[in-house]
């Protein structure tokens, strides 16, 4: 059974940094491929990045540029380095596995493993 759980959400100002990791349990990193998701208050879950089994990197143009995600497959952890933060960033973050992935985009379906999210909160 595929256990996520998110940690490393906080406040911080507009400019400032934040390191998400997503520890697992049940998930076979080193084949797996895994993928961050956001959902701002009152708006739908969006796709932020993904990390292919090879880890292979993927980003949305919102944070292409400041979002850095990678793996370990040794500590069976998922990273998402988060710099230049805006306001929009805003969110509570959530990791998955993505039990079908499209190698040429990144995208992340049939997922499974969601924790409860750690939530970011920029202010300007």
């Amino acid at each position: 059974q595929v256990h996520l759980m998110e940690s490393g959400g906080g406040s911080v100002q507009a400019g400032g940094s934040l390191r998400l990791s997503c520890s697992t349990s049940g998930v076979i990193m080193s084949i797996a491929s895994m993928a961050w998701f956001r959902q701002a208050p009152g708006q739908g879950r969006d796709w932020v990045a993904s990390v292919s089994a090879s880890g292979v990197t993927y980003y949305a143009d919102s944070v292409k540029g400041r979002f850095t995600a990678s793996k370990d497959d040794y500590k069976k952890t998922l990273y998402l380095q988060m710099n230049t933060l805006k306001s929009e960033d805003t969110a509570t973050y959530y990791c998955a596995r993505c039990r079908v992935f499209g190698q040429r985009s990144g995208s992340c379906n049939n997922t499974d493993g969601w924790g409860q999210g750690t939530q970011v909160t920029v202010s300007s």
